[in-house]
């Protein structure tokens, strides 16, 4: 029998453990909420767009008589990116029990299961990251809780938006009837053009577990269907040019001899939706993006390991802003994606995504000279604490590695007020990391 100190520190690391537990699930719970919360935010603002088009004098609404078909058309692009949205929500595999009940305090209330000896089911993500590869689940060094992505359904067709009439389904739904389809999102109502609905829906999609969250949350929803045309859609071409193509170059400069037998390893912090870590994958190393951020790993997780083909997807990243669109044809502009296949892409054995905040997860003794190279691209930024970045990257690194860097040196929007010009002045640069015998000897 143990000690009572000891009993009395078990317990502890065990409440500690549960409330480490209890305060994911919520997380991810709100997180979830904010995608399935979606359909009904936009409907809202369509709402709002026609309670202004009501309020104008009929003079100035003959002149606005397009407009009840564009409403008309936006519910549909609406339903479009719905479709889109539930079947990578179904393709989710949460790392975590979802269907725990929450009490009004946020408050989780569940019996602790037993010690099955699965490490992979009982590890905080919080901490020490979830990591999914492409086809299969894997449990880098980096982490013990793995999340693998589920066989989902996909399917999508292009919609034709002028006149409101899809390939083959007729008129679109409007008003309430098209509220109500996109609302009831887990109970299979939500249909692409063609009248597809996604898989059947898993017990954690239930509308009993959906939470209320505030619409900041859904305006990251929106921010994330814009963000995949940059990473995954023909038209983010130019941008994904501008800022990966540089590093790209550099690692096939610095590193010209790539052994299929021993591929150099590169770590990619802030991989946001995981194309720079995939494209780097392809020049031939063992490649790892991490990522703090759920609402982005959900999304890569879904375009890198379920996607069929390339073009599968279809939605409307731009109806969301009336801002800077010369025609309606501009904000009602479909986006297929993504551009190329990621399974077909050449990616090189190990290809990983890690999710969990890099600071914890990469600080652990495991990691200690791991990488020949880290690659941050509008990474460091982020940080709370620049010094313990860079600590952390020169600690991973292998004597000899490598750390490319392209971004503002700035945090955010520290410069962002009272200055009318705004723009990124990135800074580009590589450092290698001195051999301990070196740095020995230099001093």
């Amino acid at each position: 029998m143990k000690p009572r100190q000891e009993q009395e520190e078990d317990e502890e690391r065990l409440r500690q453990r549960k409330l480490e537990e209890s305060l994911e699930i919520k997380s991810l719970r709100r997180i979830v909420s904010a995608y399935l919360n979606y359909p009904e935010a936009a409907e809202e603002d369509v709402k709002r767009y026609e309670r202004s088009f009501r309020k104008l004098p009929p003079s100035h609404k003959a002149l606005l008589s397009h407009y009840p078909l564009k409403f008309q058309s936006l519910r549909r692009c609406i339903s479009i990116n719905s479709y889109f949205i539930f079947n990578m929500l179904q393709a989710f595999e949460p790392p975590l029990d979802m269907s725990q009940d929450i009490d009004d305090s946020g408050e989780l209330h569940f019996e602790w299961p037993p010690n099955d000896g699965n490490v992979c089911s009982h590890e905080s993500t919080t901490a020490r990251g979830s990591c999914s590869k492409l086809d299969e689940a894997c449990c880098g060094e980096s982490s013990n809780v793995m999340s693998k992505l589920a066989e989902g359904l996909t399917a999508n067709e292009e919609v034709q938006i002028e006149g409101c009439h899809g390939s083959d389904t007729g008129s679109c739904l409007a008003g309430e009837e098209n509220n109500k389809m996109t609302a009831e999102c887990c109970g299979n109502h939500v249909s692409d053009s063609n009248g597809n609905v996604p898989s059947s829906p898993r017990d954690w999609l239930d509308p009993s577990f959906q939470l209320h969250v505030p619409l900041v949350d859904v305006d990251k929803v929106r921010c994330i269907l814009r963000n995949i045309v940059r990473d995954w859609a023909a038209e983010g071409q130019k941008e994904r040019d501008q800022c990966y193509k540089p590093i790209l170059e550099e690692l096939n400069s610095l590193f010209p001899s790539r052994c299929n037998k021993s591929p150099p390893t590169c770590l990619v912090p802030g991989a946001g939706f995981g194309r720079l870590a995939l494209e780097i994958s392809c020049l031939g190393f063992v490649s790892q993006g991490n990522e703090f951020s759920y609402y982005m790993m959900i999304c890569s997780s879904f375009i890198l390991n379920q996607t069929q083909n390339a073009g599968e997807w279809t939605i409307y990243p731009w109806i969301h802003s009336n801002c800077n669109s010369l025609s309606d044809s501009d904000q009602l502009r479909p986006v297929s994606f993504p551009d190329i296949h990621p399974a077909s892409a050449g990616i090189t054995e190990g290809f990983s995504m890690c999710g969990g905040d890099f600071v914890e997860v990469y600080s652990d003794p495991s990691q200690v000279g791991v990488w020949d190279a880290v690659v941050t691209c509008f990474f460091i930024d982020t940080a709370h604490n620049i010094v313990e970045y860079i600590e952390i990257i020169s600690r991973i690194l292998k004597d000899g590695g490598v750390w490319i860097n392209l971004g503002p040196l700035l945090y955010h929007f520290a410069d962002m007020y009272g200055q009318e010009d705004n723009r990124y002045f990135a800074a580009f640069w590589t450092m290698r990391k001195k051999s301990a015998a070196v740095e020995k000897h230099s001093t």
